[in-house]
């Protein structure tokens, strides 16, 4: 402690947060919401997921929403999240049930089944997990099934149906492993619909009775013109709106039902299509399927969405050298090196090999910032409410893209047919526990 620098660090750092000590006001300065590509309608109101981890699925609808928005002249409007994480909470307690039985001659001690009972139906998602759900259920307004206390606080939930879960898991292992006999296939089923129609118990009294999705719902409102209007549509018919010919036009030919994820993942080889073994919601639905590719190529593809008019899905790994406060995400934002006298080199794929990073959370690109035909900033819609960041908005340097941001949900139209040629290959299996396996 002879150097007088290590003494004022001292005296700084050990009575004081380090994030704040070592804060880079010049960063803080030159992050500002200013932008040159940005879409014409973002959507409203800035959401909140409250104490919950469906990032994604708000993620997702802010996305669903610009459509339905300028179809029905709204200035404010939110889809029922709560509608897709009950669903998804259902299929998922399916899908491991599923995974139980197929898995039932493996070791429980193994790594797989760790993996698979680890967080049976976790909160969290990928972007095919939301089209598999949409799909089947469709979409309803928030205002026809709003969040309960326990969407926006699912912990006890959750804790409660992955107990119940672990439970049932060792009962039908045990089954399955039982002495062959006529009826144990339709003994195992009728156990199996039993454990669910428990699941579903428990979900309904917790979140509430959902809008059925094989009926019509009836949605009133007044448009930005103070025009009444009623819709009567089941789920699914309100979903597929978002394919509707005038729609597609006003968003630049933009069909969200085609949109597809690009990754960056440096450990594995660009333009190869990843999944992961035994990562879903839907039991034999849509798989998550991952097009791996240069971040050059996500970030050109993310602003031609934006020129489109379009918002991009992204999931990113939001707790790295980021302030919710201030709404900045930038590698430049703490000044660690400087306070601490060390050097800080891991490269993204070395992060993904060590644990360092992975996908944590899903927001929504709505702006870039282009300087000479290079990226400088991005504007991050978040789903943490308004009283984080600029009203809920976020400021995203080009760096921090590069090294934190691992997917972008994009249209087939803004990549070569190079890239989306490798939507045909047979992917590439990664482990359960691979990082590309996190849900965001």
């Amino acid at each position: 402690m002879e150097d007088p620098k290590n003494r004022l660090a001292l005296a700084a750092l050990s009575s004081n947060n380090a994030n704040t000590v070592l804060s880079s006001r010049k960063t803080a300065i030159a992050d500002t919401q200013v932008f040159s590509i940005k879409i014409p309608f973002e959507g409203s109101p800035i959401t909140n997921q409250a104490s919950s981890g469906r990032c994604w699925l708000f993620a997702a609808t802010n996305v669903f929403r610009v459509p339905i928005m300028k179809k029905y002249k709204l200035d404010s409007f939110q889809l029922s999240q709560s509608y897709l994480f009950y669903w998804d909470k259902i299929e998922k307690a399916n899908y491991f049930l599923e995974n139980i039985l197929d898995t039932a001659s493996e070791d429980i001690e193994g790594r797989l089944l760790k993996e698979l009972l680890a967080s049976p139906v976790g909160d969290g998602g990928q972007w095919d997990m939301v089209a598999n759900l949409v799909a089947k259920y469709g979409l309803v307004p928030q205002t026809l099934y709003p969040d309960s206390y326990n969407a926006q606080n699912s912990s006890v939930m959750d804790r409660l149906i992955t107990t119940k879960l672990r439970e049932d898991a060792i009962k039908l292992r045990s089954l399955a492993t039982s002495a062959p006999s006529a009826d144990l296939k339709s003994t195992i089923a009728e156990e199996k619909n039993k454990m669910l129609r428990e699941i579903h118990l428990i979900l309904t009294l917790m979140l509430g009775p959902p809008p059925a999705s094989d009926k019509p719902f009836t949605w009133e409102f007044h448009d930005r013109d103070g025009t009444f209007t009623t819709v009567k549509l089941r789920p699914t018919a309100f979903a597929k709106e978002l394919s509707d010919s005038r729609i597609v036009r006003a968003l630049g030919g933009t069909d969200v039902h085609s949109l597809f994820s690009l990754v960056n993942d440096p450990r594995n080889p660009y333009n190869r299509l990843l999944s992961v073994k035994r990562l879903g919601n839907v039991y034999e639905g849509r798989p998550v399927t991952y097009v791996n590719v240069d971040m050059n190529i996500i970030k050109k593809a993310c602003i031609e969405m934006l020129k489109k008019g379009f918002p991009v899905f992204f999931g990113s790994d939001v707790g790295k050298y980021s302030d919710s406060t201030k709404g900045i995400m930038d590698t430049d934002l703490y000044e660690y090196e400087l306070g601490f006298n060390i050097k800080l080199g891991m490269k993204k794929g070395e992060r993904l090999q060590t644990g360092e990073s992975q996908m944590t959370h899903a927001m929504v690109l709505t702006a870039v910032h282009v300087v000479d035909g290079q990226s400088v900033r991005w504007r991050v819609e978040n789903s943490w409410s308004d009283r984080v960041g600029d009203k809920g908005y976020f400021v995203m340097s080009d760096a921090w893209m590069d090294e934190f941001v691992y997917q972008a949900v994009v249209d087939p139209s803004v990549v070569s047919k190079a890239v989306r040629q490798v939507l045909e290959q047979k992917p590439k299996m990664l482990e359960l526990w691979d990082p590309m396996g996190a849900l965001a």
